[in-house]
Formats: structure tokens, sequence, C-alpha cells
């Protein structure tokens, strides 16, 4: 059962979040046009800069791209010319994001590199004084949540907006049912699945000539070391929908998962945890990337009074029905995400969503490492307890090796985690 303490820190968060990202129709003031840059210029940054696009232009606003970065100089350079920025103002290589930042102007930073580059990315953002958005998940391991939470709170004393690719709270279905369960119409969450069960992602064969680093980079959605594993890079969605819900993060973590289909990279291809709330809620995740397998994306919880899927039906054990308040926010979420990033920055009141997304991250980093190492892992354990032996277990190569002038060393593809010890049958 939630304690009035967290109901009450949840309530405010999302009051305070609820006043700062509604949908935005039309221009507060005098139209202006915002200076954009992007660190990752792949297909995940160059969609975020369209969503922005269309949002602005909603608004009565314009949008510019004024610089682009990506470890492939041909990348930023494509981007570029498709966004009418001058070509030299694109820049490549592991650290050209950091000579980028000092083109004059910029005024919005889209952060779409690979997740384990967003903590080292971000930081660099937040101390040149932009504002950002910033993909999720925003970081892969224990270290990267922790400078993730360490920006989040530089952004929030410098008053720059933070917003973070986590579109269903910007999505009107899911914000009535999270108010209605803030205000305690829909009773106390008691339990709950979440899902996330489909295909692979892209899987993007090494070609002739790249370096361990490009092949790492270009195939990310198949490394542990450049994705957190799809449990982090995907499922974060659904988990942190329960965060949202809740009004907290679970407290421990026991999984279980394996790898049997994948032929490259480093990644299980399912995991099953039981997320542990506290106060007797039990959370189970589920997520599995199999081809030919069932599919199933969303939440389902069950209150005392009521069954909610996530953004979709509630319904109450008593056939009355729910009256939702009205928060607007219809249409594409990842415009509407885009939208409450703008609206911040025209009002100068700072959106920030880093704290709980770094939150939902490390939920299912703890998940990770429960099904990677067999043991329960503490939220504790990676963000507290140094004495713990998962506080300092993160990812070699790390992002800082990327910016070196020697190669990385590559991972042995195929070779994954086997919890426990080998025994006899």
């Amino acid at each position: 059962m939630q304690n009035r303490r967290d109901f009450i820190k949840s309530a405010s968060v999302f009051s305070a979040m609820m006043a700062a990202a509604p949908a935005v129709t039309r221009a507060q003031g005098a139209s202006r046009t915002f200076k954009v840059a992007l660190i990752g210029s792949g297909r995940r940054a160059s969609a975020a800069f369209e969503n922005m696009t269309a949002a602005a232009k909603r608004m009565g606003h314009t949008l510019q791209l004024v610089a682009a970065h990506d470890l492939f100089l041909e990348e930023a350079q494509r981007r570029c010319k498709q966004f009418g920025c001058d070509e030299k103002f694109a820049f490549g290589g592991g650290d050209g994001y950091k000579k980028m930042l000092e083109v004059p102007g910029i005024e919005i930073v889209i952060l779409g590199a690979p997740p384990a580059f967003r903590p080292v990315h971000l930081d660099a953002a937040v101390k040149a004084g932009k504002h950002a958005f910033a993909e999720k998940p925003v970081a892969v391991d224990p270290q990267g949540v922790r400078h993730v939470l360490e920006s989040a709170a530089a952004a929030k004393a410098k008053q720059l907006t933070l917003v973070t690719g986590t579109q269903r709270r910007h999505q009107g279905a899911y914000m009535r049912q999270a108010i209605a369960l803030q205000k305690g119409q829909l009773g106390t969450i008691r339990g709950g699945t979440i899902y996330w069960c489909g295909g692979w992602g892209s899987v993007r064969p090494r070609k002739p000539g790249v370096t361990n680093a490009q092949y790492m980079a270009n195939n990310w959605m198949n490394w542990a070391q450049m994705s957190g594993d799809h449990i982090v890079e995907q499922h974060v969605h659904n988990i942190d929908v329960a965060n949202w819900f809740i009004g907290r993060s679970p407290r421990t973590a026991m999984a279980v998962g394996a790898r049997i289909r994948r032929e490259t990279g480093n990644q299980y291809d399912f995991f099953s945890v039981d997320f542990d709330y506290g106060d007797g809620l039990h959370i189970h995740s589920l997520c599995r990337q199999i081809p030919g397998c069932a599919g199933r994306v969303g939440e389902l919880f069950s209150t005392e009074q009521a069954e909610i899927s996530g953004g979709g039906k509630v319904s109450r054990y008593d056939g009355k029905e729910v009256a939702f308040e009205e928060v607007g926010n219809e249409g594409d979420p990842y415009v509407n995400e885009h939208s409450a990033l703008l609206d911040s920055v025209v009002s100068g009141k700072a959106l920030n969503e880093g704290e709980a997304t770094a939150h939902s991250t490390a939920s299912a980093i703890i998940g990770r490492l429960s099904a990677y190492t067999g043991q329960t892992v503490r939220m504790s354990d990676i963000l507290t307890n140094k004495e713990s032996e998962f506080y300092n277990m993160n990812f070699k190569p790390a992002a800082l090796d990327f910016e070196g002038t020697a190669d990385i060393e590559l991972p042995a593809e195929g070779v994954v985690p086997l919890p426990g010890k080998p025994g006899k049958v």
C-alpha cells in the first residue's frame, strides 16, 4: 500500500508535470524561431526533429536546425542537407559533439545517439546551458544513471528544460488514468503485469573496413553495452508507466532471462521480472524479442475497485462509469512531448523529466542485472550503496572509450552472462 509520504510526493510531482505540459495549439505572444542541434543524427534524432517541427508549427512557431553531430560524419551531413543546415556545421567522430556545442545560437539540443552515450551527451548539453530533449532510456548502467541524476539536478538549478522520450506521459488517455489514480478515484494499485513482447529491432551486419567502434554504434540495438539490452532500451516505456501510476520505483527486482535466437551482438532474448514495490505490491514485467512468437505491448493493473489497461479500458468492478478529468493532449504523443518542451522554453517555466526517467531506467537496469546474475538486486544497490557488488557493475567499453584515437576492444559476440553455478540435473 502506498504510504502518505509517497502519495503526497508523487502527487505533487505529477501536478507540477501536468501544469507544465498541456498540449499547446497556438503561439504564446510573438512567433519565434527555435534554433536546434542534433547529437546523434540517426533515425531517432531526425524523427524527433520532425516531431518538434510539427509541435512548433501548431504553436505558430518555426524550427531551424543549426548544427548536427554523429559518430559518422556523413550521417550528420545528411541531416544537415535534409533539414536545411549549412554542412559546415556538421561534426563527426566520438568527441565531435563538443565542437558542435560551440556553434553560436543553439538553444535546444536533441540527444538521439545510442543510449550508452546519453549521460555524457546530456552532461555536456547542460553544462553548455542548452535545453534538451533526451531520448529514452537515459543510461545503460548504474554509473550512467547516477550521472544523469546529477545532470537533471544541474538542469533544474539552471532552469533548463529537460524532456525525455517517455511520450506516454504526454498522451491524453494515459494522463487521465494517472490523474484518476492520484485522486484516489480508481483505488490503489495492488498488482499488475507489464509487457513488451515482439520481434527484434534493426540488425546491421558488419561491413568491410569499419572499426569496432563504428560496428557497435551502427548495430547498437543488439549490443547490451550500447542499448542496455532490450529491457532497458524498449521495455522502459512500460516500466515507466508502472512507476508513474504507482507513484514510486520498485525496491527490488528478481528476474530470469536467456539468449536463444539472436545471431548478433550479446543481448538476451527475454526477461521475466518480479518488481517488488514494497507494502505487498508486486508488478510482473515480461519482455521478449523473438520473431514468430505471440506479441503484446501494454500494461494491466488491478486495484480494489477496477482493472486498468494502460491508456485503454478501465473496468470498475461495480459496473459504474469512470468520470475522467479532461486534460487535452489528444493526437500524436510524440508531438505532444515536444509541445510541452517548447511551451516550457517560451514560458520560462522549466519542465524537468530527467529524474523520473532516470529512475525508470534504473528500474529496468536492476531487472537486467538480476537476470544476468541470478541475484535479487535492490534499487539502493545501484544508486546509493557503494559497498554493493552492483554499484559499479558498469559496461565496457564505455561512452568515453569511443572518444579516444584508439579503437575500442570489441566484446565477444554471442557470449552472454550465465547466472548461477553449473550442476548435474
